[in-house]
């Protein structure tokens, strides 16, 4: 006989096998052996393994779901949070924890989460008030002297800027400004930051932004008012929050986007050494040019000194004496032509007058008529009146005559 003790012993299981047996009715269950599922990917972990962990929900529940990589390669996309989907494959309990998930073999887009949604819409409206236009957005100052950094004081991000910004170029102040980068109070401090540096203009460049997160962890860098405060900031904002493959509103609105907080301080200044490398490189070309020329002007030199004009003066000067005889008796010849060429065309231009001259007329024994009264020319009788003294030039000289009587 047993008692009740030893009975209740004999019956008694392990967490171990109520796991598993729990895990064999799950299993052997047909309908949950092929599940269609349709929701909303939360806290996705792409992993080094190359499997994907997260979560599937909606409006009211949750349940973990894990994709092993050979599922996983196959996609075409890369899943992100927020986004919904549609998805199937087995539920089934993962003994150690006790916890039951969804192994997925399968993944397809299902349209996008509510806050891609909402990230579109304010995307859309801020485009078409020109904020994203490129025409609008400052340079970056070549050598800034003062660089504001808004971002929270205790993340890796700003460790990363201020390292890199002291390596580059040292001579740039750093002024941070701590806010919160997530969460519903971050905007308006994210805000006020801008306005800070633009209100006491302490700073030729701001960064801002965060390390990388999912959609909800970034969601304070897609607000209204600081893409607004952006726009509106004198100062050139580079935009530095989350990853490469991180987008949000601030990264449109911005002067300059940044895939990275290490890129943007990179960004921001330029490299210290660099910059020493070609004031280097600067000098060494002048030094070598200032040599070429010296070297140039020495050979030039030394041609001179051994031409004949120093060893024998005589020899330069009767050397110009017959370049000017010469130049002398061009002139001559080119003055000769040209009196000349003035001759012919002298002649010409006579013989021409000659022809048309009234002297010729009157050689051939006509005469000119001139009322000395009424001083005119003689061309009809009515030009002269009985009386008038009229003068008749010749060929040899002038007739004065009288007129007595007209017919």
């Amino acid at each position: 006989m047993y008692t009740n003790s030893e009975r209740r012993q004999e019956y008694c299981i392990s967490v171990t096998q109520l796991n598993e047996y729990i895990k064999t009715i799950l299993e052997g269950n047909a309908f949950l052996s092929n599940v269609c599922l349709r929701g909303e990917i939360s806290n996705f972990t792409n992993h080094r393994s190359g499997h994907f962990y997260f979560s599937m929900k909606d409006e009211n529940s949750l349940i973990r779901a894990v994709m092993f990589r050979s599922a996983a390669s196959r996609l075409k996309f890369m899943p992100e949070n927020g986004m919904k989907v549609l998805l199937r494959g087995s539920v089934s309990l993962f003994v150690r924890d006790g916890q039951y998930q969804i192994y997925v073999t399968s993944m397809e887009p299902d349209g996008i989460g509510s806050l891609y949604l909402a990230f579109e819409q304010l995307k859309q409206k801020l485009s078409k008030e020109h904020l994203f236009d490129e025409d609008r957005k400052k340079p970056i100052p070549a050598f800034p002297s003062c660089i504001g950094v808004i971002t929270s004081p205790t993340g890796a991000a700003v460790r990363d800027i201020i390292n890199i910004l002291g390596r580059r170029f040292p001579l740039a102040e750093i002024v941070l400004y701590p806010s919160l980068v997530q969460g519903n109070d971050a905007p308006a401090q994210l805000i006020q930051g801008i306005k800070h540096f633009n209100g006491k203009s302490s700073a030729d460049v701001i960064i801002i932004g965060r390390g990388g997160g999912s959609i909800e962890d970034l969601w304070a860098f897609n607000d209204e008012g600081l893409a607004y405060a952006i726009s509106e900031s004198e100062i050139p904002v580079i935009s530095a929050v989350g990853h490469e493959t991180d987008f949000t509103i601030c990264d449109f609105v911005s002067d300059l986007r940044a895939p990275t907080p290490s890129a943007a301080a990179e960004l921001a200044v330029p490299d210290i050494i660099d910059f020493k490398r070609e004031i280097n490189n600067s000098l060494s070309y002048m030094s070598a040019a200032l040599t070429r020329k010296i070297s140039s002007e020495k050979q030039k030199l030394e041609l001179l000194k051994n031409r004949r004009l120093f060893g024998d003066p005589e020899f330069y000067l009767q050397d110009k004496k017959m370049l000017v005889t010469f130049l002398n008796d061009k002139l001559s010849g080119l003055i000769t032509s040209k009196t000349s060429e003035c001759k012919q065309k002298l002649a010409s231009i006579a013989g021409k007058m000659d022809a048309m001259s009234p002297l010729s007329t009157l050689s051939r024994g006509y005469s000119i008529g001139y009322n000395l009264t009424k001083e005119n020319p003689l061309q009809s009788i009515n030009d002269a009146a009985v009386g008038d003294e009229v003068e008749f030039r010749l060929k040899d000289g002038s007739l004065l005559t009288k007129v007595f009587n007209k017919k």
